[in-house]
């Protein structure tokens, strides 16, 4: 579809006037919280979106507009109208056609046109901005709506299908809750889970994980997680292929030695780091995703506060430390946390399963 798209360059400043925010609210004196206007930053997260206060509505600025992180390039579509804090510039187009069909085509433009600036340069100056030429579909001299808005759309229908096909693979379209699953979130809301303190090394082998450096291996080379110590995508750093004899089998909780980020790996992998540790159940029967996934939240009630990078965990270290975990006649209660782990997976995944059903709906009027 873009192989036979005619592009057309255009100045960002004849696009869009660049405005400053009609007043900038900053993060340490506002309230933050779930009611009023959205408070836009210069986070990567959640479409630039820090919060919702409640301030003067002179203040907000318009809606349909394209917030701008002056430093970090950062920059969303905002639907609503809008507060901001430090370093956001506004958007506002200069053409009428412009809206939310539209919009994140011109935005992955904009990202295109910004990966050579570096953050906080002074190449971000609204007189440099307005300088920065993007590149778009074009007919007739002026920049193609029409094709942009279709391309989008068809994007999202392969995205939605492609969701609704993995919603349906892996069962989560059913998010109703089963009697024990019902039962397992009563118990655990009302207190009536009895907890005690276990040795960690009595409920799991500790092992340190392998030591490969990141300049040994290549990036996408395979398909064996590449795990680090990063609190996104699960610890994931990329995907390679190595020397199979330093593999580390799955199906365990690994812990990011240095910062002490806990997660549950499914598959075999690679260690970025000898200081990273892995705990595998001795008991074989229990290492199930769901136990496991409850497991590493366990894990990270009890130690998170106690390790950190500049206090970083260890083989040795952990040996003295000790776990809160479900109980029963002084042994670890394995019987119900699958259960609760399933309950919570609905119900966080019905949110995701109704607005599927929605926008299927909306796509096939």
């Amino acid at each position: 579809m873009l192989e036979s798209v005619e592009w057309g360059e255009y100045r960002l400043g004849n696009l869009f006037e660049i405005l400053s925010p009609k007043r900038r609210f900053d993060a340490n004196k506002v309230v933050i919280g779930r009611k009023g206007y959205p408070y836009v930053v210069r986070t990567s997260q959640n479409n630039g979106v820090r919060g919702f206060i409640e301030e003067d509505e002179e203040f907000l600025n318009e809606s349909n507009t394209i917030s701008f992180g002056q430093d970090t390039a950062t920059m969303y579509y905002q639907p609503l109208p809008y507060f901001t804090g430090d370093k956001i510039k506004v958007l506002r187009p200069r053409f009428s056609q412009f809206n939310h069909k539209n919009a994140q085509f011109f935005i992955s433009c904009l990202q295109k046109t910004f990966l050579a600036f570096a953050w906080g340069a002074s190449s971000f100056k609204v007189k440099v901005l307005e300088k920065q030429v993007l590149v778009l579909p074009s007919r007739s001299g002026a920049p193609d709506f029409e094709f942009m808005e279709k391309f989008i759309a068809e994007l999202n229908a392969v995205r939605l299908a492609e969701l609704n096909a993995y919603l349906t693979i892996t069962g989560l379209k059913d998010y109703s809750l089963t009697p024990e699953e019902e039962q397992a979130i009563k118990d655990f809301e009302t207190g009536s889970v009895k907890w005690g303190e276990f040795d960690v090394i009595k409920v799991f082998d500790v092992r340190n994980a392998g030591n490969i450096l990141a300049n040994e291996i290549v990036e996408g080379s395979g398909s064996t997680p590449y795990l680090c110590a990063s609190r996104e995508n699960n610890a994931v750093s990329s995907y390679i292929s190595y020397r199979e004899e330093l593999i580390t089998e799955g199906n365990c909780i690994f812990i990011g030695g240095k910062t002490f980020v806990v997660t549950y790996q499914e598959c075999d992998f690679f260690s970025n780091d000898s200081h990273n540790l892995t705990l595998r159940l001795y008991d074989s029967e229990h290492r199930t995703k769901l136990k496991q996934l409850y497991l590493v939240t366990c894990i990270n009630k009890s130690l998170g506060h106690k390790y950190s990078w500049g206090y970083s965990v260890s083989n040795r270290k952990i040996q003295k430390d000790k776990i809160l975990l479900p109980c029963f006649h002084g042994q670890v209660d394995f019987s119900k946390m699958g259960t609760f782990i399933s309950a919570i997976q609905k119900l966080v995944i019905k949110d995701v399963v109704l607005y599927a059903d929605e926008r299927l709906r909306q796509q096939n009027r």
